[in-house]
């Protein structure tokens, strides 16, 4: 059998967490024994991010256990077989029941003509209406074939205050982490150039270097039929651009799904993008009234020329794209975006209680500076929503009951799958709102094999006083000078030849003994290494692994 043995004796070091020390590696290299250490480490939310988690959380075991071998590479560049690390790390069990009936239900965005048959000739409901009596109605006449126990969520904009009659959001797009449906059409190059950020979308050709692409970011079919005097308003910016020119913000009426074939008209601005976030005039877009339309962002980027290194004649700047309207003549005002659920049950629309969905003006009363929720008006793995509602909530639902619950739904972001919508289960309980817990802490333990990391459930066992005793007992008959020796000196006699030798098949007797005491349902193919006392000219110690494999425990090979 293999012996182990540990970098504590070669060394007589100890290495402590994540940074081993370079001087003793660089030593150590081109040594025939390797390095085995053992150590405990707890994930951060950079390692989250490296591993492009954008929830900070594993959404499974298995997924953690594929996940994190990669860290552990990195960190532990020169252990070897036989090395364990013991990591922490934060696993996703669930939202509370019932939440992602919520999460999960079909979405109704209120339009123009939606508001106009309550009463509201604007692009949201006035301040007066009560949204909550209208909904249904508009629901019934909107929704095609409802079945019964069918969820949605109403999304609409209702007025802070009497809206006045001026320049009004038609169409809007808010790209604060979200695409907005517009779609990502590569013309040239290798790379990804249109993403979407926390904030903004964002055309980039910049990959540690300038490289060529050219690649369109087109809008959904905007339908303007039946509009007038319309407007148009971006707000940009433009970052590290030689030739200002090579972004283009491009209009069609024949868009058919071929951007090379389609004619494109250039929206060319008395205010352009500049390198601050600015918002453009409202430039004259009364050429497209009444038409159906596709808006792009064309961008391209010019590469260096690899045969010429020493020149810079790349070109490759970074478009950010915060929002895009078009207006028209109407009413308009300071507004709060909300949400309601509805239930259709028998043949009617009806509002469900006990569900809150957070508003604008809610993530606004949250903070509305950066890195806060109202900034935009979401969540995400830097801003976690456990470390508002509870507050939120007593400041909300001052007079709540004990043992109260609310389901809150929420916007939230990440960085990893886009925009989503979340949510948890609030009970008030002792003065104070707490969520429903979706994320535990817990641990699993990796080790090298065959040169690589892998999930390992190997335990470290060191004999006591009351095993050496346990083994005597039991194999007293059959190693009678053995365990003989063992009583008398609390040990096992490793000298080859003694005629109280304990030999490789009779300690894994012993082990055999301690194992089926201490951990008798242990499951197939559970490791242990096992520390015992040895004299074998002098005291010393002696590891030996085993595993249990039908049934039995053999030695590991």
């Amino acid at each position: 059998m293999k012996r182990i043995i540990y970098c504590l004796a070669i060394l007589g070091i100890t290495f402590v967490g994540c940074d081993p020390m370079e001087d003793i590696y660089d030593d150590l290299d081109t040594s025939a024994d390797p390095i085995v250490g053992s150590d405990t480490y707890t994930l951060t939310s950079d390692d989250y991010d490296a591993l492009d988690l954008g929830f900070g959380s594993f959404n499974s075991e298995q997924q953690a256990k594929d996940s994190i071998p990669q860290l552990l590479e990195t960190m532990y560049p020169f252990w070897g077989e036989g090395s364990q690390v013991l990591v922490g790390y934060d696993l996703y069990i669930g939202s509370a029941e019932g939440v992602s009936d919520y999460t999960g239900a079909t979405i109704y965005e209120f339009t123009n003509s939606d508001y106009a048959t309550a009463g509201s000739d604007a692009f949201g409901f006035y301040p007066d209406v009560n949204a909550s009596e209208e909904i249904p109605a508009i629901l019934e006449a909107q929704i095609v074939d409802p079945v019964e126990g069918d969820v949605v969520l109403a999304k609409y904009d209702q007025y802070t205050e009497d809206p006045v009659v001026g320049l009004a959001d038609l169409v809007a797009y808010d790209f604060a982490g979200s695409l907005e449906g517009w779609n990502i059409v590569e013309e040239s190059g290798d790379d990804e150039v249109w993403t979407s950020e926390t904030g903004n979308v964002r055309g980039n050709g910049f990959f540690g270097d300038q490289y060529s692409n050219v690649e369109w970011l087109v809008s959904p079919s905007i339908d303007l039929s039946g509009e007038s005097d319309l407007k148009f308003q971006i707000t940009q910016e433009l970052d590290f651009a030689g030739d200002p020119s090579l972004v283009k913000i491009l209009v069609s009426t024949d868009y058919s799904g071929d951007v090379l074939t389609a004619t494109w008209d250039e929206i060319v601005l008395a205010n352009p993008a500049t390198e601050d976030m600015a918002t453009s005039e409202d430039y004259d877009f009364s050429a497209y009234d009444g038409e159906t339309i596709n808006i792009a962002f064309k961008y391209t980027s010019i590469g260096d020329d690899p045969s010429t290194p020493d020149v810079d004649e790349g070109d490759a700047a970074r478009w950010r794209i915060q929002s895009l309207k078009i207006k028209t003549l109407g009413a308009t005002g300071e507004t709060n975006s909300k949400g309601e659920y509805f239930m259709y049950s028998a043949g009617a629309w009806d509002t469900i209680e006990g569900v809150y969905y957070l508003s604008s003006a809610d993530f606004d009363s949250m903070g509305e500076g950066s890195g806060q929720p109202g900034q935009y008006d979401n969540f995400g793995s830097s801003i976690p929503p456990d470390n508002y509602l509870p507050t939120f909530l007593e400041l909300t639902f001052p007079y709540a009951q004990e043992e109260e619950e609310l389901l809150v739904i929420y916007d939230y972001y990440s960085s990893s799958s886009g925009a989503q919508i979340r949510g948890n289960a609030y009970t008030y309980m002792n003065g104070v709102w707490s969520g429903h817990e979706s994320v535990i802490s817990t641990t699993l333990q990796f080790g090298i094999e065959d040169g690589i990391w892998v999930p390992d459930n190997t335990i470290r066992y060191t004999l006591t006083s009351d095993d050496y005793a346990a083994i005597v007992s039991a194999l007293a008959t059959d190693y009678p000078a053995a365990t003989d020796s063992m009583g008398n000196y609390g040990n096992m006699d490793r000298r080859a030849g003694n005629s109280a030798e304990w030999t490789d098949a009779m300690v894994l007797d012993a082990i055999s003994v301690v194992l089926n005491n201490i951990d008798p349902s242990a499951a197939e193919e559970q490791k242990y290494i096992i520390t015992i006392e040895v004299y074998n000219g002098s005291n010393t110690t002696e590891d030996f692994a085993v595993i249990k494999m039908g049934g039995e425990w053999v030695y590991q090979n």
